[in-house]
């Protein structure tokens, strides 16, 4: 029998005091993210919570940081096939996925999750990244293109959807056309609650883009092309042949942290920004001087993924709190980035805030492989819609954002009405045409140790 199977022993009442009913998938959750936030920093920065069968989690700041920075006494192993210890990953609850696919290397203990991660860090190094601005500069004009002369657009539908879809397909080696098909799958995954009546269609719709992935890593496969696609392919992991379903579950992580993550901090920045119009003229006029640290408040202020679980894998003291093997700890970064202890007035926004040691990309060995590419993406996005849409006027109304963000702290629409403008070039549709002509001719998605060059858009 698993620890975590085990009855509870003499004491354990005792070791799960203090308690808090947690529930991150609450319906009210995200509008009493700030109480229940400063209630469990004040009073409990480490509680136990009965929801979700059970679990500890750690609020404040510096026990996320003690407990997330302990790897030798945490797993993130999700054991599908309970072939080892039946530990069930990053997700609380676990969520129910394709017998033999793990949620990629974040649900990998080292060394494997190593071997995944060095084989993909020359294709996300903030030098790698760096490559892609004249690819996303053209691809962000398209699609304000598509809007601009309207002088309406709904920001998650028309731009932070496509252009994080797109660049992460570009990235991984697979047709930026077909970056319909994993789009609604890659977000609506998230925001469509499991027992809603929709969740069948999302379930069909997740069922395509897996078989999407698996068709590429056959394609690569047959006829090699770079990108990340091949990169995890030809991944040395430690002598051992991955399963298809293995690599599909890694690919399948890309997918997620590139689509739904920069999508959210967009969205949610931009609506910021709308309700502060005198702060985003400021943004806009001292870009240069405030571009860097708003982005990483604008992190910590949102943060888009707002934690992950860990399972103990022996017995340990941990920030003050006795754990046993097989415990459940979820560690909540956007709890960790509103503590007052360490960020003068949490709960606002401060667009030159000194000193950001926030938690918004995690801490440790599975810190997110991906902070570069948001990084960019975001600021790249952000920059264009300052110059082209200045005096944009979000609407509260047909604003949506998710029922729970008990995964991602995203919205589904954002609309905005704006003074018109003139096109630059042409739309979507063509201007994909002319990108994925230019990955194939210059080899785009290849690492950064064998092509260096920045695209050459044109």
């Amino acid at each position: 029998m698993n620890a975590h199977d085990a009855p509870d022993a003499p004491g354990e009442e005792e070791r799960k005091n203090p308690r808090y009913a947690f529930d991150r998938h609450a319906p009210d959750y995200r509008e009493r993210f700030v109480e229940i936030t400063e209630e469990m920093q004040s009073r409990c920065p480490v509680a136990w919570s009965d929801t979700h069968g059970g679990h500890f989690v750690a609020a404040g700041h510096q026990e996320v940081f003690e407990i997330a920075r302990s790897a030798d006494r945490l797993s993130n192993d999700h054991d599908v096939n309970d072939e080892r210890r039946g530990y069930q990953g990053i997700s609380i609850p676990a969520p129910t996925r394709g017998k033999g696919m793990r949620g990629g290397f974040l649900e990998m203990d080292p060394p494997e999750q190593r071997y995944y991660r060095q084989a993909l860090n020359p294709y996300l190094s903030p030098a790698a990244i760096q490559r892609w601005i004249p690819f996303l500069d053209e691809l962000i004009r398209a699609c304000l293109d598509e809007r601009i002369e309207s002088g309406r657009i709904d920001f998650i539908e028309d731009l932070a959807n496509p252009v994080p879809a797109v660049f992460t397909l570009a990235m991984m080696g697979i047709p930026l056309q077909n970056w319909e098909i994993y789009n609604e799958p890659a977000h609506a995954g998230v925001y469509t609650h499991p027992n809603s009546p929709e969740m069948a269609r999302v379930r069909e719709l997740h069922m395509a883009m897996i078989q999407d992935i698996g068709r590429q890593l056959h394609a690569v496969r047959a006829d090699p092309r770079p990108g990340l696609v091949d990169a995890v392919l030809n991944a040395n992991v430690g002598g051992s042949a991955p399963s298809d379903a293995e690599l599909v579950g890694v690919l399948a992580l890309l997918i997620g942290g590139g689509f739904d993550t920069t999508t959210a901090l967009t969205a949610r920045s931009l609506e910021w920004l709308s309700q502060h119009p005198t702060e985003r003229e400021r943004l806009s006029r001292e870009r240069d001087r405030l571009l860097d640290s708003a982005t990483e408040e604008f992190l910590r202020y949102f943060t888009p993924a707002v934690g992950d679980a860990r399972t103990v894998a022996v017995d340990c003291e941990m920030a003050g709190q006795d754990f046993r093997e097989g415990d459940r700890i979820w560690l909540s970064w956007a709890m960790a980035n509103r503590d007052p202890s360490v960020f003068d007035a949490p709960n606002s926004v401060d667009l030159e805030r000194k000193g950001n040691r926030h938690q918004a990309f995690g801490l440790g060995i599975h810190r997110c492989i991906g902070s570069n590419v948001a990084r960019v993406v975001f600021k790249r996005m952000l920059t264009h819609v300052l110059d082209r849409m200045p005096d944009y006027v979000c609407d509260p109304q047909g604003a949506v954002h998710y029922d729970s963000i008990g995964v991602i702290n995203g919205m589904r629409h954002l609309p905005a009405v704006f003074t018109p403008g003139t096109r630059q070039g042409p739309g979507l549709k063509e201007t994909l045409e002319k990108l994925q002509h230019a990955c194939e001719e210059q080899g785009l998605a290849a690492p950064v140790t064998t092509r260096a060059a920045r695209a050459d858009i044109r």
